[in-house]
Order: structure tokens, then C-alpha cells, then sequence
């Protein structure tokens, strides 16, 4: 059968999403890594272009990608069992290190089991699957991650049975458990640990607190779930995330392996009864096949380094790049949303002038995004920066001196 006219009518779909500045850029290709030398950090070559960029904008926070335990061990996983698993979990897919990177990471996370997944996406849309059913209320924080979102439109969640918070509004999450219709049976609340586009955390200590009178109304439970992929490994003292920041924990724990250990793959961390479910009931986890042994023998390596002596200095050296980048940004005038995560956002708060400047780093080799409108409301627009332990010292001033000879600043009153 011809395409012709669904290629016309994609077409048309994607000139709308042009027109109403929702399209994607095109994808710039990495073809080249230089490795950190003297005072310089890791630099990368883009196809089309001979100059060297630092990444402003990865999510790889303590810079694991590249290290040599973790090649190393993924080196010698793929020459002892292949680079694919070759079914799915249950039709004997499983491999020792999906079930020692299952322990591992349990442990890691202070949980007594866990479920790894290809994806932190995939895991969420997995955990809803799993704990959810037809009398389940959902409750969320607005600036939840499309994951979650969808995880709530996978398994079905009628709008009737599912309502939103503003974004850390702990009044609103009161007001919200109050709404709850009577008669329902299950009650879940789940939000980000680290919000990605903001650096904020959820405060789940009071989360808590405002769920504690809510706890023995509903007859299947009330259950908390974190999505803290941007908090584990990077953030909390010993990089145990928002839990260890906060001093509180949730009751589903869900992570990745895909930016602060730098490899790939997803989790889901609970009880034993909750990770039995999730592996009888979860299509996104039975249906596909898993990671293969060098994700998770790479995974494996990078939580020997970080809960090592190195790992801690690399999160005090990733905790110093970041102090070091907010008082350089607040010295020249910027306005941030405060917080000691990696990710920082410049608030620029308007739609012009932070093109301009997301250009002007880029011309001076540096890569970072810009969120302008309509993809954030006017008066929102923000460039994250996102700072990675293998960021020197001299990196982030070579960062803050362009950012300050950029003509747009005295548009905004720099």
C-alpha cells in the first residue's frame, strides 16, 4: 500500500507542531569525546562542526560513563555471555547479573526486593500496571514527568479517578486526599524526587506527614511512589537521593541507572509482594526483553564506585561545581530556583532572549537547553544547566565568563 497520504497528513502534523514552536530541533550527532586533561574536563565534537564543547546538558552527574571499571566490567560481561539476552525474563531471559544488579540495587536503596527494567519510563509504566486496579484513586504533583503521566494513561486511569496538586503544594495534597470519593479502595500518590526542568525536590517528609491521618481509611491502602531518577546517586550525602536529603522514604522507589551511574536501565524498588506483582502483571517488563549483561554489569560497577571512597569524592567535588556555578550565576545578576542539586536553571523569563543566549553559548562551545514558550508559560522561559562531576573547576568559570560577555545580558539588566 502507498504511503503518499499518510506521509502528507505527518506532514502536515509536524509543519503544526513548527508553527506552534512545540517541534524538536534537530538532533545534533556526537562524534567525537576528548578525555579530561589538566584543568580542562571532557569535551565533545558535534558532526558539522570542528569545535569542542563542554556538555552543560547531561544528565551523566557523577561523569561514570566513561570510567574504566565500568568498561571494563562491561567488557568482560559481554565476552562471557554475549551482547543480548536473547528472550524475555521468563523464557529464561534472566541472567545472574539482572538478579545480583536486583539485589544490589535493593540494597542500595534500603529496600527488601527490586525489579530492573530497560527504562525508568518503561518502570513506571510497569509499577502502575502493577499496583493499580479499577478502584484505585491516583493523586499527582502537576509538574510530574511525562512517565508518570503516561504510566496513568497506560493503566487506565478514568479521569474521575485520578486529580492533580499544584506543583509541592502540600495544602493542595490535603485538600486533594480529603476529595477522595468514599468507597474507594486504593489510594496512590505519586510524584518526582528531583523535578528535572527545576532542580527542586519534593519535601517528602511532609508528604508524609499530610498522608499520616489517610493511612487506615482506604481498605487497599494509601501508597506513596517516587519517581527519583534525577535525585539517586546525585544528590542527599552518601547519594542515596531525596529520601536521604529529606530523612523520609516513600513506599515505591522508582530510579535509573541512566544518569548519575551512567549506563542504562531502569527500577522499581518496594516489598516483595509489590515486586512479585510487578513481575506477573507488568507488560512492560514481561513483554520485552531485559537489559542486556553489559548494562548490567556496567550498573553493577558503577554502585561499587559510588558507595566507595571515590564515589564520595566525587559527590563532594560535584556538590563544590555546583556552589561554584550559583554564586558565579547570582554574582552576575541571574535568578535561579535555589537548591544543591546538579540541575540549575537559569530563569531568564523571556522567549527572545533566552534563543540568544542558548546561541551564544553554543558559539562559544557550550551546550545547554533552553525551554521557552510555548513550551513553558511566558515569563517561564529557563535554560538548565546541568553540572556532572568530571566539570572542573576551570570549566564552570570558562562557563560563567561567556555567559557574562554575552551581548544579550544587558538586555536583561545584567
Amino acid at each position: 500500500m502507498s504511503l503518499g497520504r499518510l506521509n502528507a497528513a505527518l506532514a502536515d502534523e509536524v509543519r503544526a507542531l513548527e508553527a506552534a514552536g512545540r517541534a524538536k530541533a534537530p538532533e545534533r550527532v556526537i562524534v567525537g569525546y576528548l578525555s579530561p586533561e589538566g584543568t580542562r574536563g571532557p569535551r565533545y565534537r558535534l558532526a558539522g562542526s570542528e569545535k569542542l564543547f563542554i556538555r552543560m546538558n547531561s544528565n551523566s552527574y557523577l561523569s561514570l560513563s566513561n570510567h574504566p571499571a565500568l568498561m571494563r566490567a562491561a567488557d568482560e560481561a559481554t565476552h562471557e555471555f554475549g551482547v543480548g539476552p536473547g528472550a524475555v525474563r521468563f523464557i529464561d531471559g534472566t541472567f545472574a547479573h539482572h538478579a545480583e544488579l536486583e539485589r544490589r540495587i535493593a540494597a542500595f536503596v534500603g529496600r527488601p526486593a527490586a525489579k530492573i527494567f530497560n527504562s525508568a519510563y518503561t518502570a513506571n509504566l510497569g509499577q502502575a500496571l502493577a499496583i493499580g486496579n479499577p478502584r484505585t484513586f491516583w493523586i499527582g504533583d502537576e509538574l510530574n514527568h511525562n512517565s508518570i503521566i503516561r504510566a496513568m494513561r497506560i493503566s487506565g486511569v478514568p479521569k474521575e479517578l485520578r486529580s492533580i496538586y499544584k506543583h509541592n503544594d502540600m495544602d493542595g495534597l490535603s485538600a486533594r486526599l480529603a476529595e477522595v470519593p468514599e468507597g474507594t479502595e486504593r489510594v496512590v500518590i505519586i510524584f518526582d524526587g528531583i523535578f528535572s526542568m527545576r532542580g527542586d525536590c519534593a519535601p517528602l517528609d511532609e508528604v508524609n506527614r499530610r498522608c499520616a491521618p489517610y493511612r487506615h481509611r482506604f481498605p487497599g491502602g494509601l501508597v506513596t511512589v517516587i519517581d527519583d531518577s534525577h535525585g539517586i546517586g546525585a544528590y542527599g550525602a552518601t547519594g542515596r537521593g531525596t529520601e536521604e536529603h529529606t530523612g523520609a522514604r516513600a513506599d515505591v522507589f522508582i530510579g535509573t541507572f541512566g544518569k548519575a551511574f551512567g549506563v542504562n536501565g531502569g527500577f522499581v524498588a518496594s516489598s516483595p509482594e509489590v515486586i512479585e506483582a510487578i513481575r506477573q502483571k507488568s507488560d512492560t517488563y514481561i513483554y520485552t526483553n531485559p537489559l542486556g549483561v553489559a548494562d548490567c554489569a556496567a550498573a553493577l560497577a558503577a554502585l561499587d564506585v559510588v558507595d566507595s571512597d571515590e564515589g564520595r569524592s566525587r559527590l563532594e567535588h560535584l556538590h563544590a561545581r555546583i556552589a561554584q556555578f550559583r554564586e558565579g550565576i547570582t554574582r552576575l545578576g541571574w535568578e535561579s530556583i535555589p537548591g544543591p542539586h546538579p540541575v540549575v536553571p537559569l530563569l531568564v523569563r523571556d522567549t527572545g532572549l533566552t534563543k540568544v543566549l542558548v546561541r551564544h553559548l553554543y558559539d562559544n562551545g557550550v551546550l545547554a537547553v533552553g525551554l521557552t514558550f510555548p513550551v513553558v508559560p511566558r515569563g517561564d522561559e529557563t535554560i538548565r544547566f546541568q553540572i556532572n562531576a568530571a566539570h572542573t573547576e576551570a570549566d564552570i568559570a570558562a562557563v560563567l565568563d561567556i555567559l557574562e560577555t554575552a551581548e544579550a545580558s544587558s538586555t536583561a539588566g545584567v
